[in-house]
């Protein structure tokens, strides 16, 4: 009797579930390999889905850690007492600190969720002093979001060496991307409203344990709650990948509007790492600079599987406000600082 009440009880946790998944996989193994073999438009799928999945979860470990690392020891009041007191330096001083972290966008969700905080640090300056208030907390942790993934050294350095003939492309994408995070940060910080954040964390608790014990449960928890969405996202990358004919490139081929709407589309659509998306914008010589331009910026802001992990890690009501904002934005100060910078070329 009681050990029927014990298996009736038992429910598995999600590194339970994790794991029962990785051995299935690894047993049905050869069925589906035989099975994407003799599907090209499986095969296709899977390598797109293995690419976008391989290259990102590095940084996504990466992310985690550091997120693990800031629960345990940056909490948002610290936070808050460490950026400056205005939020619009508090804005500037974290889109320009994004460059020092040399990771890419999937890794820099998790970070600046738990930047953001809960309650604390993550409203806007509305009820509070003009310039000051907790709410430039979240309104940093956002400009940090956007800025890490597109103006870190790993990824100017893999443009420059993408597009050895056009320097010129690397302050472009830097002035673009930096100040498309500036403009989403003060966006948040003016409009802004902390209910949208329906998802929230897991607090650590230090009078339980070790602080280890707190990072690792903190680590654990955005690990396999970001992974999960990214599952999705890469997933949903994957399948649009193979949807979309080919001609679709040629057409847009010569026409500048034209060229950087569907690059701009292309760019949430394909979901690339931002350590990448340079070599693959560099090989469309077909298309002018200043659409690959719009590629490269869109790219690290906003794509399917940043959508999918926003919506896990801040809830779908921030996502499905804050992901077509910042399509709109890059789009348009990329479109607007290529045409100063490079030129409708």
């Amino acid at each position: 009797m009681a050990m029927n009440l014990a298996v009736a009880r038992w429910r598995p946790n999600s590194m339970q579930v994790l794991v029962f998944g990785i051995v299935g996989l690894a047993l049905a193994g050869t069925t589906l390999r035989a099975f994407v073999a003799d599907t090209p438009d499986v095969a296709t799928a899977a390598t797109v889905f293995c690419g976008v999945f391989v290259q990102a979860l590095p940084f996504l470990a990466l992310g985690v850690v550091i997120s693990g690392l800031i629960a345990v020891v940056v909490t948002p009041d610290r936070l808050a007492r460490w950026l400056p007191r205005r939020t619009s330096a508090a804005i500037v001083v974290a889109g320009v600190g994004g460059a020092a972290l040399p990771g890419c966008e999937c890794g820099s969700v998790p970070v600046a969720r738990r930047l953001f905080g809960d309650g604390a640090g993550a409203g806007t300056d509305k009820g509070t002093d003009k310039g000051t208030g907790k709410g430039h907390v979240g309104a940093a942790a956002l400009t940090f979001m956007l800025a890490a993934p597109a103006i870190n050294p790993v990824v100017l350095v893999a443009t420059a060496v993408a597009f050895p003939e056009h320097p010129q492309m690397v302050a472009a994408r830097c002035a673009a991307s930096l100040l498309t995070a500036i403009i989403m940060g003060a966006a948040w910080a003016r409009f802004g409203n902390p209910a949208w954040i329906t998802h929230r964390l897991a607090r650590p608790d230090h009078s339980a344990g070790s602080r280890w014990a707190a990072f690792t449960e903190a680590a654990r928890h955005d690990f396999l709650s970001a992974c999960s969405y990214l599952v999705v996202g890469a997933a949903a990358a994957a399948a649009l990948h193979v949807l979309v004919p080919p001609w679709v490139y040629e057409h847009v081929a010569g026409q500048i509007a034209l060229g950087v709407i569907t690059m701009a589309v292309l760019a949430v659509v394909l979901a690339l790492c931002s350590e990448a998306d340079a070599f693959v914008a560099a090989s469309l010589t077909m298309l002018p600079l200043l659409p690959r331009l719009v590629f490269l910026v869109v790219g690290p802001a906003v794509d399917i599987k940043l959508f999918a992990m926003q919506a896990g890690m801040f809830g779908r009501a921030f996502a499905i406000r804050f992901a077509p904002a910042t399509f709109a934005v890059a789009t348009l100060v990329a479109t607007v600082v290529g045409l100063l910078i490079l030129g409708p070329r």
